[in-house]
């Protein structure tokens, strides 16, 4: 009976990895270039990330949007990030006339914009939108979340088919007999391998499917609150009219109230309600905190620029506080470098495993055509 089930695993292991593989090698390959987005692109273009002098005082975020609608036509402010760290650029993202979004680089102390690039024609924004949507919108979406969980089956099924019958096979199941021929070190890699970065890869594929399927994420906040229930991420704006003709300071006025009311060091960034009815939401990420993405929240009417609710890190739920950890965790940014570098390489070895498979039965078939 377990040699005939174990058979069957094989079976859906083996057709399933066929069907998914060219979307899991995709996904993996883009993946392990998004670890080190960050890095890649401000080493490529450093001057859109990092100002040429640290000077003695800044402008005024307002005079900064101010210059950019004016000089480049654009019509909305969507986003504006302010960071900790002297030495970077402000970064504001606007919308034309024609609704195309565009990213500033700007220098902070001159207010003189340093680059600029449409939003959907950069390198990662491209390397995301293949990631997860394979340039297919939602169709995309979904089969790349239907990919991902067919990768933990795959997973799964995958030590179930590693693990020995008796115990003292263990240490033969665990090396790669290199020496061997081609065949034998192709399974021993895709086997052993497999296992040692089981666990790792096991994580990234539950939570890259957090932003595939809403029943993954309501499941993963009743696991942690014991109810689906959460605050809304966005917050209805009380005023419906705009009793304010002198702006000058708005943006600013926002920035300095909310590095006030949470005085820990952090980037802060501004984001723009994207319709009529919501209010503008201030995130500021904590630097102070070991892990990154932790961030509190405040919300201003954005026509008064008053204070609206204000979300303190620590008050959030544990549903809430858990869904924070799932970006960092599924890049592996959560450790820094050492989970990054981690990431990388599990991300590399996934590349592999559709390949490694699709060689595995393309060997097993010759050997009956033999026969």
């Amino acid at each position: 009976m377990k040699k005939k089930l174990k058979k069957q695993i094989g079976q859906l292991h083996l057709w399933l990895g066929l069907a998914s593989g060219l979307i899991l090698f995709t996904v993996a390959l883009t993946g392990s270039l998004l670890v080190f987005e960050k890095e890649i692109d401000q080493f490529i273009n450093p001057e859109f990330y990092n100002v040429s002098n640290v000077g003695s005082s800044k402008k005024t975020i307002d005079d900064c949007t101010a210059a950019i609608q004016k000089q480049y036509a654009i019509e909305k402010i969507n986003r504006i990030v302010v960071y900790n760290d002297p030495k970077r650029t402000m970064t504001i993202i606007g919308k034309n006339s024609e609704g195309d979004s565009q990213i500033f680089s700007v220098d902070p102390y001159t207010g003189k914009v340093l680059g600029t690039i449409a939003q959907e024609s950069r390198f990662f924004s491209i390397v995301l939108n293949i990631h997860r949507h394979l340039l297919l919108h939602d169709v995309g979406e979904i089969i790349t979340g239907s990919s991902c969980l067919i990768f933990v089956f795959m997973l799964i099924s995958g030590l179930v088919l590693w693990w020995p019958k008796k115990i003292k096979n263990l240490k033969q199941r665990l090396t790669v007999k290199w020496k061997a021929s081609f065949k034998r070190v192709n399974w021993d890699f895709h086997s052993t391998f497999g296992f040692y970065t089981f666990i790792f890869l096991l994580i990234i594929a539950l939570t890259g499917l957090t932003w595939s399927f809403k029943w993954f994420e309501n499941g993963m906040y009743f696991i942690a609150n014991g109810t689906t229930e959460r605050p809304s991420p966005k917050v209805e704006n009380p005023t419906k009219v705009d009793p304010l003709t002198d702006k000058t300071a708005f943006y600013q006025t926002l920035y300095q109230k909310t590095d006030s009311i949470f005085p820990y060091q952090g980037n802060i960034q501004i984001r723009m309600p994207a319709d009529t009815i919501n209010s503008i939401l201030i995130l500021k990420e904590n630097l102070e905190f070991s892990i990154p993405n932790q961030s509190s929240a405040i919300y201003f009417d954005k026509y008064t620029g008053k204070e609206i609710e204000i979300r303190p890190y620590e008050s959030f739920s544990k549903g809430d506080k858990l869904k924070r950890l799932i970006y960092p965790i599924h890049t592996g940014s959560i450790y820094g470098y050492p989970t990054k570098i981690l990431a990388f390489v599990v991300c590399l070895f996934a590349i592999t495993l559709p390949v490694t498979g699709l060689l595995i039965w393309l060997g097993k078939r010759k050997k009956k055509a033999s026969n």
